[in-house]
């Protein structure tokens, strides 16, 4: 697909008013890559009559009544790695040509939803000692053992401080997003400064807020760098 093609797309994103993970790492793939998308989020009544009816505020049916959701032309596509991946290819940010290098990338995607998991069962029950527990569990058990996985991955990639190869792709994306939610404070019981001992993700994650485009995106969209 040529670049005409693609700047001609009508592309919608549909998802929530939240600045991380999964919807995140697509909105920063295709303003990376100077791909035109409208970022539609949604709120308030057009959340309860999704979940309702499976409609979507232009009344297209989400095929699993949930968000995030690509509308390309007309045509959707469901599921945070699905739509990554596909957004990725048009900005350049998921390999085209080499299946290794995908797989590479697809297994870190895999391991945010993973973390993601983790994190959603630890925060079920609101009863407030056992969520203090379940909480303490993850912060002290569950995320220093996925985070080191994450550390020994990107130290053997020797061609940068990326997980793949030379540049950055959306599997940095996936994990930076996923990292600024974990260290944001808004997870009660997971410290902001758990990511202390982990050298390379902690320049995984200076390496992207540097990146200009993620910079100028913060700062178009946010006001500030999350």
């Amino acid at each position: 697909m040529c670049i005409r093609d693609r700047i001609n797309m009508e592309i919608t994103l549909y998802y929530f008013k939240i600045p991380f993970w999964r919807a995140e790492v697509t909105r920063l793939a295709l303003f990376i890559g100077d791909i035109p998308f409208n970022d539609y989020r949604v709120e308030g009544k057009e959340i309860d009559d999704l979940k309702a009816t499976g409609l979507l505020p232009n009344k297209q049916i989400a095929p699993f009544k949930q968000l995030p959701i690509l509308d390309v032309d007309g045509k959707i596509i469901a599921q945070t790695g699905a739509i990554a991946r596909y957004c990725g290819k048009l900005s350049g940010l998921y390999p085209k040509d080499n299946d290794f290098e995908a797989a590479q990338i697809d297994q870190i995607i895999d391991a945010a939803q993973d973390i993601n998991y983790l994190v959603t069962l630890s925060g079920r029950d609101k009863e407030k000692d056992r969520l203090e527990l379940a909480r303490k569990i993850l912060s002290t058990k569950h995320l220093p053992k996925w985070f080191q996985f994450l550390e020994n991955l990107l130290e053997k990639n020797e061609e940068s401080s990326f997980f793949v190869g030379k540049k950055i792709s959306i599997a940095d994306l996936a994990i930076w997003r996923l990292l600024g939610w974990l260290t944001s404070g808004l997870l009660d019981g997971v410290p902001t400064n758990i990511l202390e001992p982990y050298e390379r993700l902690k320049k995984l994650r200076e390496e992207i807020y540097n990146h200009p485009k993620v910079n100028e995106w913060m700062m178009k969209t946010y006001g500030k760098i999350i």
